[in-house]
This record gives C-alpha cells, sequence and structure tokens, in this order.
C-alpha cells in the first residue's frame, strides 16, 4: 500500500489488502483498499454487498457519494483528512476533481466486502439484449456497443 498500483484506463488504481494478501486480517472481520486517481479520473459506479466502507483522503481532492435507496445522492468534494461513509450495498462512486493526483486509504468491515461496477453488472455480464433495450430505451445497436465497451471479450449480435 506504500505505492500505487496498475492504473487502469480510467486514471484509476487499486490495491486491495484481504486475507488473500494479508493473512493477518483473516477472521479479522475486516479489509483494506489503497485507491489512487490521475487528475479527471474516476472509480465507477459500485457497490460492496457485504460491507460498510470508510474512505479517508490522503491526497488531493475528490468528488464523491452515494445514493440511497430512494435515489437521492448524498456527495460533496472531500479534501485532504476528510472522510466519508459509503452504507453497505449503496452505489457510491468517486472522482478526482484536482489538477494533481488523489489517494484514499479505504477500510471495510468484512474481511470480503466484494464489489460489483453497476456499469460492467449490467452491459457486460449476459443480460438478455431485449430486457436492456426496454429497460434504458436503448437501440439494440447501442446495447452491442456498450456490450463491446464494458466486456470487450463478448461476442454480441444485435
Amino acid at each position: 500500500m506504500k505505492t500505487p498500483g496498475n492504473f487502469s484506463e480510467t486514471g484509476f488504481a487499486s490495491i486491495p489488502v484481504n486475507p488473500a494478501t494479508f493473512p493477518g486480517l483473516n477472521t479479522m472481520g475486516m479489509s483494506f483498499v489503497r485507491a489512487d486517481f490521475k487528475p479527471g479520473a474516476i472509480n465507477p459506479p459500485h457497490f460492496h454487498p457485504r460491507a460498510t466502507e470508510i474512505a479517508h483522503v490522503v491526497e488531493g481532492r475528490l468528488y464523491a457519494g452515494f445514493v440511497d435507496s430512494n435515489n437521492k445522492v448524498f456527495a460533496r468534494v472531500l479534501e485532504k483528512g476528510e472522510v466519508m461513509v459509503f452504507p453497505r450495498g449503496l452505489m457510491h462512486f468517486q472522482m478526482n476533481v484536482g489538477e494533481v493526483p488523489a489517494t484514499i486509504f479505504g477500510s471495510f468491515n468484512s474481511q470480503n466486502p466484494g464489489s460489483q461496477r453497476i456499469p460492467s453488472a449490467v452491459f457486460g455480464s449476459g443480460i438478455d439484449n431485449s430486457l436492456l433495450e426496454k429497460a434504458f430505451g436503448l437501440s439494440s445497436k447501442e446495447i452491442v456497443m456498450m456490450r463491446r465497451k464494458f466486456d470487450p471479450k463478448a461476442t454480441v449480435k444485435p
């Protein structure tokens, strides 16, 4: 957790620390993550089905928030030294709004919090195209384009 991990095309890198990488956490009911953001980078909307997360900003400025079960957004810009809590199972997100890299340390109240990224779950999972067309008001061609974007290994037909 001393240095950033490998950056994705969104400019985001994370290093998880859990019993698989640090056996001393086994049975402790906790895990951690270091997340780094290049300027303008995002951590796409996602949720953790088995844990609440507390994110502490170590460097930079992040726009961060979550959406509650009534579809109300709770978001703000966090600066160095500030924290935000993301309740278990609620969709949340982060974006570096600063001009320099940003880093957060996140802690979870589960040794196996899980992580489900919304774009990949919807368009990279194999949900029937006709259902997605109706749910999002998109054409078959647009669904295929989204599938290619979020699951490049998929061979999809309109």
